[in-house]
């Protein structure tokens, strides 16, 4: 081997060791190397020593591979049960595996391994030795798989020096004795004052309650402007109580559970929830209170639902759009805290949609700091039920997180954890994990008895005593408090809370967030209209590129096109996406923030979009609305990953924390949305009635039955219509672009005086129709119309015998029909704000057409589907005691049929059955008779 003399100490014996192992298994070495040992061998009386002494180079390699396999393992010897169980161990932590006894690392020197803890030591006996000490105590460090070198050795020495831990880093001990005597002192009082009531109890866990309050201290004295902390109910009343200090006497009127008689609004279907769902805020100044704001959202009992929204109230309040362009994301505004359950975390997919938005550029949120507090228990089920990982934390090392194991008995350890999750979030802007493990001391809720199914635990866990026991016995045998301290604390902590308790007015104390009334005819009175001269100047800017500038040939003749749309303002010149972007470049001008996600939005699925333009030269990127000199606020358009539940849940956040700016997110097909539904049921519909908030996120649902089959053919509005109640939600089917665009710029225009969700239907094969583009003049003069009458109909309605209404592509089917010209006893009416339902409007259309013997609801979708249902009994209201009859495809269980051909059959059965008249006869309808449906042949 040519240079083999140049080889020396630790390297040579690094060679002489992958020889051995050739020697005893080839295919244990790559395959170079394997053939480079074909060819050479060392010399045979070759033992290289180590400098000047006479130690073996094998035994230094192994002393050394021994060191790193603690640092990279010593977390499966750690001490992490509270309750004692045997940690698993690996076989590469003893010396044995190495080849090695004690004598041997004696022999070497410590100085071969690069530590803080190498002075320390006087040889690799030692420093092994103190390794143990770091790696496999109360904490594993858990971070060979983060790959980054700079990270991972920051984290090796951060816990190797001890950084953040005693002496280098001290605590207040008597100040953690007192914050754990709260936290016990409050789980206690409740659990004897209000027997058998739900709390889901933080004991077992207390310490994170100090963990919170490290990581949140730390977060201001970095300079940290906002906190947001996510969690499901387990210790959710105790965090609230003491680290966003809601008030005591809030929490005891909620467990008292007053119905109020003061103005209480049933009309506002204001129910709220129960109180281990509720969100609390806080902003901590002055002294010991540190200027920061703290936020805790509500979540439902969908444990992690709440991930992606509290990523998205982070990015929203670290983000600037008060300037036109791109809106610029500081890391360092906000912090987002998420506590996880440590049967939720493996187990909901929502939690691995949040995490890898981590890192991409739409969503990054400058580092979370996760904490699963782990009960090594889910509702009944052991930890081999719940995850096939060895940690329930195994998910997020697939996102290479750093991850902290820490016993929630040892305080020092937990708050050392704590410090260090903050410091590593500051300095590389990334996520980290503390895994929490400690036990559930009660089932789990208060009345469940847990011994039913971990008999040997719960034995365990009553015998066990309390961290604040342990805190305390360990502070009294240190010589830092005297014995009777302890007691003092926990007789003062209870007494405070008995004297509110006995102090309590709980319909005075119970403050309850009861959302405002909107001003009456708000979405009436919007003005949406923008003068011709305002769009032609939009449209030119829009329309204008950096010099030089590429654009793909086929776009290039398209934007020749759209050049001239607003040439003749009578002209129907204005198709789906200019409408789409003339409205967002008047909202934009007229400074409000627009920030659009969904996957392949940027193009958009029907690429009709094209809100990115790409240099085919050089590759690069113009965004015409980031580039708009009239714009006074910023705009953001990204692609999302292939996720909906998480990507929808982060919109939803975004939009709730940052109200004034217009959140849009766009489905692919709209019936991917199938794939979030927990976040529509659970926030976006009713969030206004549980917990007061606010929220106006948009949502575009391309719907449309086209003879694709049953998927991408419904964006299942029957669901919607079925949730939509008290004012809740706005749902459109549009059918012209400049509805479109009124609908757009009224949403703008409401999100601070009527903020109400958007449901929109789009359309897919009609975005370039021309029955569907609008004249110039209807964006200039027009608003949006709730209902849309037949003006020709109108004309002569005399002869009209049957109303047909219907809302979306339908229409243009209905229209573009051989059979609408003679139709003369046939009038088509359009719906385009399916909720609220415009019943006044409706009556009015219905009454012109007084010689009219029915009317018809006509849809696409099965009868069991799309909207018939819901609207049937306001069409009822309206039609003046006329029949009303649904034309429809059968009921089906899917929605749409798997061949293009049975569509297209379908679909001009349904078109027939519109203009044929009913044989049943007209007149008005009997009370109690009800018309049946003209369904359409399956």
């Amino acid at each position: 081997m040519a240079g083999w003399e140049g080889f020396s100490g630790i390297n040579r014996g690094y060679v002489l060791e992958l020889y051995e192992r050739f020697r005893n298994d080839p295919g244990s070495v790559d395959a170079e190397t394997r053939e480079l040992f074909q060819r050479w061998t060392p010399p045979a009386d070759d033992e290289t020593p180590i400098g000047n002494s006479e130690l073996p180079s094998h035994i230094a390699v192994a002393a050394v591979n021994l060191a790193q396999s603690i640092r990279r393992y010593g977390h499966l010897a750690a001490q992490l049960d509270p309750l004692g169980a045997a940690p698993i161990g690996d076989p590469t932590l003893r010396p044995e595996r190495h080849g090695l006894n004690e004598n041997d690392l004696r022999r070497v020197p410590a100085s071969l391994v690069p530590s803080p803890l190498t002075a320390g030591a006087a040889n690799m006996q030692e420093l092994v030795a103190a390794f143990r000490r770091v790696y496999c105590s109360t904490t594993g460090y858990d971070y060979s798989h983060v790959f980054v070198p700079e990270e991972r050795e920051w984290l090796r020495n951060a816990a190797e020096a001890g950084r953040f831990r005693e002496p280098a880093d001290p605590i207040d001990p008597v100040a953690l004795l007192d914050r754990l005597t709260q936290v016990e002192v409050f789980e206690r009082f409740l659990h004897r004052t209000f027997p058998g009531k739900t709390r889901f109890s933080i004991e077992g866990l207390d310490m994170l309650v100090p963990i919170l309050d490290e990581v949140i201290g730390d977060a201001a004295e970095v300079g940290l402007q906002s906190a947001l902390i996510g969690m499901a109910h387990r210790g959710r009343l105790n965090v609230m109580a003491h680290v966003l200090c809601k008030p005591y006497e809030q929490i005891l009127a909620e467990f008292k559970d007053p119905v109020s008689s003061r103005g209480f609004r049933e009309d506002m279907a204001w129910t709220g929830d129960v109180k281990y769902h509720a969100g609390a805020h806080r902003a901590i100044k002055d002294g010991r209170e540190i200027a920061l704001e703290i936020s805790m959202p509500p979540n439902p009992s969908h444990l992690e639902a709440v991930d992606p929204i509290v990523e998205g109230m982070a990015r929203a309040a670290g983000t600037l759009t008060d300037r036109p362009g791109a809106p610029k994301f500081d890391p360092a505004r906000s912090l987002p805290i998420l506590i996880h359950g440590d049967a939720a975390f493996p187990g909901q997919g929502i939690v691995a949609e949040t995490l890898n938005l981590s890192r991409l550029p739409g969503y990054l949120t400058g580092g979370t700091i996760h904490i699963i507090v782990n009960n090594q228990l889910g509702f009944t089920a052991d930890a081999r039920d719940s995850y096939s990982t060895s940690y329930a934390s195994g998910l997020a090392r697939g996102f290479k997180i750093p991850i902290v194991h820490v016993n929630a008995d040892d305080p020092a350890a937990c708050v050392e954890a704590a410090r260090l999750a903050l410091a590593y979030r500051a300095k590389f802007e990334r996520d980290f994990l503390i895994d929490l493990i400690g036990y559930r001391r009660w089932g789990h809720n208060e009345g469940d008895e847990p011994a039913f199914t971990q008999p040997m635990m719960y034995q365990k866990i009553a015998r066990h005593p309390t961290v604040r026991e342990i805190w305390a016995r360990t502070l009294v045998s240190r010589g830092v408090i005297e014995a009777s301290v302890p007691e003092a604390l926990t007789k003062k902590y209870m007494d405070q809370l008995q004297s509110v308790l006995d102090g309590l007015q709980p319909e005075k104390d119970l403050v309850e967030p009861v959302p405002r009334e909107p001003p009456p005819g708000a979405a009436a009175k919007a003005s949406t209209a923008v003068p011709l001269n305002r769009l032609d100047a939009l449209n030119a800017s829009l329309l204008a590129t950096p010099a030089g500038f590429a654009v793909h040939r086929k776009l290039e003749r398209a934007r020749e096109k759209r050049g001239q749309v607003l040439a003749h303002a009578d002209e129907r010149s204005v198709d789906w996406a200019t409408a789409e972007e003339l409205a967002f470049a008047s909202i934009l001008a007229d400074g409000v923030s627009i920030r659009i996600t969904g996957e392949d939005v940027e193009r958009g699925t029907f690429s009709h979009r094209h809100a990115v333009l790409h240099d085919g030269v050089s590759g690069a990127i113009h965004v015409p609305l980031q580039a708009l000199p009239q714009a006074k606020a910023g705009f953001e358009i990204h692609n999302s990953p292939l996720s909906e539940n998480g990507v929808l849940g982060f919109e939803y956040g975004y939009n709730v924390q940052a109200p004034s700016r217009l959140v849009i997110w766009e489905a692919q097909y709209g019936d991917f949305i199938n794939g979030a539904q927990v976040i529509i049921d659970e926030f976006i519909v009713s969030a206004r009635g549980k917990w007061g908030q606010q929220p106006s996120l948009v949502l575009l649902l391309p719907h449309a039955h086209e003879g694709q089959g049953p998927d991408h053919a419904s964006a299942r509005p029957e669901r919607f219509l079925q949730l939509a109640a008290d004012i809740n939600v706005r749902i459109a089917n549009c059918t012209t672009a400049a509805q479109y665009f009124h609908l757009l710029r009224r949403q703008a225009a409401l999100l601070l005086t009527d903020p109400l969700p958007l449901i929109v239907l789009t359309p897919k094969g009609l975005l370039r129709h021309p029955m569907v583009a609008s004249t110039p003049r209807e964006l200039a003069e027009g608003r949006f119309r709730t209902t849309i009458d037949d003006d020709e109909a109108r004309g002569h309605a005399g002869d009209v015998r049957r109303v047909v209404v219907c809302s979306g592509k339908v229409y243009v089917d209905l229209a573009g029909s051989d059979r609408r010209a003679a139709a003369r006893d046939i009038a088509i009416c359009r719906v385009e704000q399916l909720y609220p339902v415009p019943s006044q409007n409706l009556r009015a259309m219905f009454d012109a057409y007084a010689n009219a013997d029915e009317i018809a609801w006509m849809q696409e979708e099965p009868e069991n589907m799309g909207a018939w249902d819901f609207i049937r009994p306001h069409l009822e209201a309206a039609a003046d005691g006329r029949p009303v009859r649904v034309i429809a495809r059968p009921r089906s269980a899917s929605p749409a049929e798997g061949s293009a051909a049975r569509h297209a059959r379908q679909q001009q059965l349904l078109i027939e059955a519109a203009f044929q008249l009913s044989k049943a006869g007209g007149g008005r309808a009997k009370p109690g008779t009800k018309p049946a449906p003209e369904q359409v042949a399956g």
